[in-house]
């Protein structure tokens, strides 16, 4: 009964859209067919096949799998490198240091794109202090060769924070027994964290890759804010496409792109998680 409020707004807002869009995925249904939803037509697989041989899908989907491959390890770095000097190198001020890192986690994207875009724009404050070391930036947002890195390198910088919170409380879970005998041993400060810390850290590690990859995968609101999926489709993402398509009301097209979206983050993590498994 307690839970009851909570089964049913969940129902009427996640679970009937949801089971109402994989519907639609399979029929003809578009926004004049709101007033009248049963009388689409059934068309089977026909949007799937629509949308994985569409070219607009297609480059939105290369657009992510850059987006993925490149920001997962950059951000996952840094957050390991914070984590390392907040956990022995940093001492003094160590809690300002971590609200510090931790406050763009917990800022609207929307804000933090607003403030990026400014910061990248062809006078913006980026190229202001590249012009004091005679060098001459570019229209970092107006850029098909930048677009997609800028963008890479603002979700970096927010998400890092996350990952940095998770290594360190792996970090300070190691038993210090360990490093210290390591360091008897003889092994050096590089020796002691390729040897014993990182093979330790694995499985944290592995379950940030998951975290933030299902997050990747899903990347609209940086585009969306700071370049409008441009310049010329170079960062426009999958979820962009879907926003889109249902934008320009085809609701069938949408729910099955959608679908295909849910898909490719289940076996995403279905094998991050069966490699998280395996180093445990």
């Amino acid at each position: 009964m307690f839970a009851a409020p909570f089964v049913v707004v969940f129902a009427v807002f996640m679970i009937l859209p949801i089971v109402g869009s994989l519907g639609f995925s399979f029929t003809d249904m578009t926004a004049r067919d709101i007033q009248t939803p049963f009388s689409v037509d059934f068309v089977g697989f026909r949007q799937y096949a629509d949308v994985l041989t569409d070219p607009e899908f297609l480059n939105a989907a290369r657009v992510t799998v850059l987006f993925v491959l490149v920001g997962i390890p950059v951000t996952v770095g840094l957050g390991l490198a914070l984590a390392l000097a907040l956990n022995s190198g940093i001492r003094r001020f160590r809690p300002i240091y971590r609200l510090g890192f931790y406050a763009p986690v917990v800022t609207s994207v929307v804000a933090v794109s607003v403030i990026w875009r400014y910061i990248l724009a062809r006078d913006g404050l980026l190229n202001m202090l590249l012009a004091v070391v005679g060098v001459q930036g570019p229209d970092w947002l107006n850029s098909t060769t930048w677009a997609l890195p800028s963008l890479i390198v603002m979700a970096a910088w927010r998400n890092t924070g996350t990952l940095m919170v998770i290594f360190l409380a792996s970090l300070q879970g190691i038993p210090a027994e360990i490093t210290e005998a390591a360091a008897m041993d003889g092994a050096g400060p590089w020796r002691r964290l390729r040897s014993v810390t990182l093979p330790l850290l694995r499985p944290t590690m592995l379950l940030g890759g998951v975290l933030i990859s299902v997050g990747y995968l899903q990347f609209f609101e940086e585009a969306y804010v700071m370049t409008q999926g441009g310049p010329l489709d170079s960062t426009f993402s999958m979820t962009y496409y879907t926003f889109d398509t249902f934008g320009f009301g085809d609701l069938a097209k949408a729910s099955a792109a959608s679908y295909i979206m849910f898909v490719v983050i289940a076996v995403v993590s279905a094998v991050q998680f069966r490699a998280l498994r395996r180093t445990t």
